[in-house]
Order: C-alpha cells, then sequence, then structure tokens
C-alpha cells in the first residue's frame, strides 16, 4: 500500500467514526412544540381547583393543598413557586434545545433546555461534575447532571427550592429531586419525570410527555426568568396570606358534583395512581349524563366523532 493509499484509508475511517454517534447519542436540539394529546386539560387550562386524584400524596401535602388559593401568586414571595424544573413536564409549553460544546475537545458540556415562558433555563451538566453538598443554595432551577444511557439522556435534578406538583397547590418540598429521561422517535421527543418527594409523597410521582419537532416554532432560548414583583397593592395594613382554613375550601366538592368522582379518588394518595384502583370504584361510580366541561379536549376536536356528537360549552348547551 502506498502512502497515498494509507492517507486516504485514513481519513474514510476517520469519516466512518465521526459519522456515527458517540455511545449511541442522538440529538435532541431543535424547537419542540407542545403536542397536547396527553392530560390536555391540566397542561392547558389547568386542573380542577381540588382535584389531587392520581398523586401519591400524604395528609401533609393533602392538608397544604387544601388550604391553597390562587390569590396567594399575587404575593411577591410566591408567584415563581410553579416554576421549578418539573414545570418542563407539568405546564403547557414547548421549549428550545440545544447544546455548548467545549471550544477545544468539542464535547458537549451541557445541554440547554429553555423555556417559552418565565421558567428559567435548565442546565444538564454532561461533564460529570458533582451535585453541591446536601445544605448549599437552592434556586427554582436546581442542579442538574446527565448521562447517555443507549439513546436515552438520563438526568437528575437536587437544591431546588419548593414548588407545586400539580397547578392546584400540591406542593413539593426543597428536599424533592427528579429524575428525567429524553427520548427521541425520529420528530418525536418524549421526557418521562420522576418526582420523588420524602416530604409529601408516599411513592414517586411519574409524569409523561410528548413534543414534537418544529423547525419554524422559533422558540426562545432565554426569556426573561420570573423576577417577583408588586403588581397590585394590598388593601390590608398588616401582612395577609389568602388561604383556605380546614374543611372551608369552597371547591372541596366541584369535582364530585361535576363528574361524580368520590371525594376519596378526589382527595388522591398513592392507591389512586394504578389501574387497579378503578375497580374500587366500579360498583358506586354512576357516570354524568352528558359531559358539560373541556368535552372537546385540545384543538376543538369532537371527542366521539362515530357518535356524531356536538361539544357543550361551558354547560350552556351550545356545540362547536
Amino acid at each position: 500500500m502506498t502512502r497515498i493509499d494509507s492517507l486516504l484509508a485514513g481519513a474514510l475511517l476517520v469519516a466512518a467514526l465521526t459519522s456515527v454517534p458517540a455511545m449511541a447519542q442522538v440529538d435532541l436540539a431543535g424547537n419542540w412544540a407542545a403536542r397536547q394529546h396527553q392530560d390536555w386539560q391540566e397542561r392547558g387550562p389547568g386542573p380542577e381547583a381540588v382535584d389531587y386524584s392520581g398523586l401519591p400524596i400524604n395528609r401533609e401535602a393533602r392538608a397544604r393543598a387544601l388550604s391553597y388559593t390562587a390569590s396567594q401568586l399575587s404575593m411577591p414571595e410566591r408567584q415563581c413557586l410553579y416554576y421549578t424544573p418539573q414545570y418542563v413536564v407539568i405546564g403547557p409549553q414547548g421549549f428550545k434545545m440545544w447544546a455548548d460544546f467545549d471550544p477545544v475537545t468539542g464535547k458537549v458540556l451541557a445541554w440547554k433546555v429553555g423555556a417559552a415562558i418565565d421558567r428559567a433555563v435548565l442546565t444538564i451538566w454532561m461533564d460529570g461534575r458533582p451535585h453541591p453538598l446536601k445544605d448549599a443554595q437552592h434556586t427554582f432551577d436546581g442542579f442538574t447532571t446527565g448521562e447517555w444511557e443507549g439513546n436515552m439522556l438520563t438526568t437528575y435534578t437536587t437544591h431546588i427550592k419548593e414548588g407545586y406538583l400539580r397547578r392546584n397547590g400540591v406542593p413539593t418540598s426543597d428536599r424533592a429531586t427528579v429524575t428525567e429521561h429524553f427520548t427521541r422517535h425520529g420528530d418525536l421527543l418524549t421526557i418521562s419525570a420522576h418526582i420523588d418527594d420524602p416530604v409529601y409523597l408516599t411513592e414517586p410521582d411519574v409524569i409523561s410527555r410528548t413534543w414534537q419537532l418544529d423547525p419554524t416554532a422559533n422558540l426562545p432560548p432565554t426569556p426573561a426568568p420570573c423576577m417577583p414583583t408588586v403588581e397590585i397593592p394590598r388593601l390590608e395594613s398588616d401582612v395577609s396570606i389568602p388561604h383556605s382554613l380546614p374543611g372551608k375550601n369552597p371547591y372541596l366538592d366541584e369535582v364530585t358534583r361535576t363528574y361524580h368522582i368520590p371525594e376519596e379518588a378526589v382527595m388522591g394518595g398513592g392507591e389512586t395512581m394504578y389501574p387497579e384502583y378503578r375497580k374500587k370504584l366500579k360498583a358506586d361510580y354512576v357516570p354524568p349524563e352528558k359531559c358539560i366541561r373541556y368535552c372537546c379536549g385540545w384543538g376543538g376536536g369532537n371527542p366521539n366523532p362515530a357518535a356524531k356528537l356536538g361539544c357543550i360549552i361551558n354547560g350552556q348547551g351550545g356545540t362547536q
């Protein structure tokens, strides 16, 4: 073999190796648009004021959730509590994702998950750095590290500020941790989040959401993060925290009245997470005669085209 042949063979080998993702990694960069086929009601308009079904919460979490009112978000110190890392899968938004590279080695130092809302950019460190000490500062974006498991990026987040698990006041503590799995299938990206909280959860809460690659989305990579401000001066002369007293939440029986779901199920708990729980309710559950809320789902599609049913809007009998 001549020297030229050797150089050519070497160049072909390098080209072949560089065209194959290292350790079966995939490219996660792009504009990922929300496709709310999953849990549209919870991600879009939001859950019922008192609906904790399917959440493995304990008594302390339930008591705190029942004392919650949306007016609490008018308080500057509470305005950003929804924007913890798990809001990526809890909220309705899409996001932009990109990689930061080492300028010398070309290796990925970190993946960035942007936000189309006030949530801070999530940085997923890929360079092997350790998590901070237990008593280090907690922030709304926390501290996240990641590693590849085949084609799946697994991340682990600690040092998160206290926040919410559902957009109706179900709390998470500052001891909560989040494990997420990023899996890409063509133009679809699925994130499965496992949220552990020794203070408020009896077992992990698991949430899975899917987004679709949209080159035309032009999502902002770094919007202004949530900054608490005084929006409306309060009339009270003393400090007042909006709340519901024990047993006085005005929405306590709303889900039961609207959907006939027993209060026991509405209050949540680990048992309500599993399909077997339906068997426990089957004998006593009587479905409502008609749908009166959120009947058409995401995008306004008819929930049962074969039955040629219209969609009732706000219980007024109109259709769309």
